[in-house]
Formats: C-alpha cells, structure tokens, sequence
C-alpha cells in the first residue's frame, strides 16, 4: 500500500489548515494519473470536486483539521513551530490507515530533520520519503493535496454560513479577506483568525499605540 500526504490552508490568515492522507495499492496508482488527479492548485474547483469522489472510491482516505487557534500555540510557542505541528498531524494520518511506504509534501528546508522527526513517532513500521513539491511529481500525494483542499474550502463555507458574512478565502492577499480581517478582527468572528499571522496583529499594535497615545 503506498500513501501520500499533503496539506491545504497552511497560509490563510482565516480557518483551519487541513492535511489529508491517500491510501492505494502500488500496482493502481497510474489509474489516478490516468484520471487527471493532480495538484489541486491547478484544478478548477469543479473538477476538484469530481475528483473528490472518484479518489474517495480508488483510495482509502483520511483528513485532520488544525484550527487556527491551534496554528497560533503551535507558531507563538519557543518550543514548537508551523512544521513540526504539520509533522505531528503526519504522524496520526498514518497512523490511522493502512500503508506500506508513504510519501510527504515537506514544508521544512532540512528534509532528514522532518522524516526522522516523524519516524521517531510511528507506532509502525513505514517506509518514509519527503520532498519539496510531492503534490507535483507523485499522484497518490496530489491526490491527498485534492482532499485536503475541497475540505478546507468545506470548512471555510461553513464558517461563512455560521456568520453569515462573505469573508473570502481566507487568504491574505485576498481583497475581501482584507476588508473582513480590518473590520472584524477585534469581534467575536476574530475566533476563526490567526493571531499569529501578520495581517491579524498590525490591527493589534495599532490598538496598543493607540491605548499608549491616550495615556
């Protein structure tokens, strides 16, 4: 059984950020190229959600979703960062199905770092490769970057619902994002957002200089 992981929303400053695991037998991951899976930045959103089906049908899946209030203790923290809480969340996807050999979208620079950090905390045996651009050159990891991104689109439809306000992507470079983050960012609504993130805190430090000013 070979297994890919990818992530999607890993730089939003709104909603989670989603990682998904794809398992399939070696001898029928060609049926996922032949099918067009690949990664999910250049699929359309409509062709992301037939695929969706179709890789839920030839694999055996899974997905875990890391709050943004999870992102901020993982980012603020002195012992811990963005990649190791990514790898952790690694560990328990392939933990949680079966597989042989998995391979991995890396997001650190040293790449033995990440691989025996995860290594060190499998409760199985697991052949484990990582590289930077998985998603692009193996279709079993595009497949899991398919997964991880019609999930998180999920969620960011359910947190616009919940609200009923039109927040956007929930990416920075995002006009609307922009416009919901400067207009909300001290509500209730700042629940969803990451405190850690740049476009967060400049609304705080103006909120501080302007309490100091005052004073």
């Amino acid at each position: 059984m070979l297994a890919g992981i990818d992530e999607a929303g890993r730089g939003p400053v709104i909603g989670p950020m989603v990682m998904a695991i794809t398992s399939i037998k070696r001898e029928d991951e060609f049926k996922l190229k032949t099918l067009g899976v690949k990664d999910s930045k250049l699929l359309s959103l409509k062709r992301r959600n037939e695929l969706m089906d179709v890789i839920k049908e030839l694999c055996q899946t899974a997905s875990i979703k890391v709050s943004a209030k999870e992102v901020d203790k993982a980012v603020f923290s002195e012992k811990d960062n963005l990649n190791w809480l990514e790898a952790r969340k690694a560990v328990e996807l392939i933990n949680s199905v079966k597989l042989d050999k998995v391979i991995l979208d890396c997001p650190s620079t040293n790449l033995k770092s990440y691989k025996d950090y995860i290594q060190s905390r499998l409760n199985k045996k697991v052949k484990i490769i990582v590289e930077h651009k998985a998603d692009l050159n193996y279709p079993i990891v595009a497949a899991a970057s398919v997964i991880a991104k019609v999930e998180r689109d999920k969620e960011i439809s359910k947190i616009k619902k919940q609200i009923g306000k039109d927040l956007g992507s929930g990416y920075a470079s995002d006009p609307k994002t922009q416009v919901f983050v400067k207009k909300y960012w001290d509500t209730d609504y700042s629940k969803y957002m990451r405190k850690s993130w740049n476009t967060w805190q400049r609304y705080e430090k103006w909120r501080l200089q302007k309490s100091l000013g005052e004073f």
